[in-house]
């Protein structure tokens, strides 16, 4: 059972994969990963991928956010094809167009806070927008710890500069792998939070990758992965109601 979205909701999309299929190896020792999937994320939403492991739903947001190959189907960004850019394209689309939060922090030890988070802009020979940029450094509470270098910052400090340095650039999409995953219950909360009000107040796309069903009901919905196909999504979700769809595919595996 699909519940339905809000009415609402904006139908401008940030991203859209159509028969979208990923398939490793060949003959005997062949893997589908991804098999005909088609999904659209649209503009200032909260997206959750939840599935089993092995499910697809990593190969999914790899494929989606440009960071590895498909095997047929296509994936768009916007108006832009994937699948029809040359490497450099590719690099540049994902610099200007997309933001990264991963559950390892990747931040640069020997840049403070700031740096880290202008990195991205920095390299691509851009300067910041002042305001947005204060913005985003007021919402995730890094004011006082701009100066800091990573070293000097706990887990969860360390991974709101992730946030901070994916938000700065404005991203068409911000794409998170598990990017909870390496925190307490209470740092993982805050930078949910933060992800959530970036949708609410700033108007961001964020599609997120996770295996907690707390963490999901951050989102506005949540598309349910099995066997590298869709097979479930729940709009508006809570973690008990995330947790009783997730026991039902535990089920249905043990049974088949």
């Amino acid at each position: 059972m699909t519940t339905a979205p809000p009415a609402d909701r904006t139908t401008a999309v940030a991203a859209r994969a159509t028969e979208l299929s990923k398939i490793y190896g060949q003959g005997e020792t062949q893997v589908v990963a991804l098999d005909r999937v088609s999904v659209a994320f649209r503009q200032a939403e909260f997206t959750a991928i939840m599935g089993p492991s092995g499910s697809g739903k990593s190969t999914l947001m790899h494929c989606v956010a440009g960071l590895d190959t498909f095997s047929s189907g296509s994936v768009r960004i916007g108006e832009t094809e994937l699948g029809s850019l040359k490497d450099k394209q590719l690099t540049r689309l994902r610099r200007d167009k997309i933001g990264f939060i991963f559950q390892a922090y990747n931040l640069l030890p020997t840049l403070s806070a700031l740096e880290n988070i202008t990195l991205p802009m920095d390299i691509a020979g851009r300067k910041p927008d002042k305001e947005w940029l204060d913005t985003v450094i007021r919402m995730v509470g890094l004011s006082d710890r701009l100066s800091h270098r990573p070293s000097q910052l706990s887990g969860g400090q360390q991974q709101r500069v992730a946030v901070a340095r994916a938000l700065a650039s404005r991203p068409d999409i911000i794409f998170g792998d598990e990017p909870t995953g390496n925190l307490d219950s209470r740092s993982g909360a805050e930078v949910l939070g933060f992800l959530r009000n970036s949708v609410r107040e700033l108007g961001q796309t964020v599609v997120m990758v996770t295996h907690d069903p707390v963490a999901a009901a951050y989102a506005d919905r949540v598309i349910f992965l099995a066997d590298g196909r869709i097979v479930d999504e729940v709009h508006g979700p809570t973690a008990d109601s995330v947790l009783d769809r997730m026991k039902r595919f535990d089920a249905k595996g043990r049974t088949s």
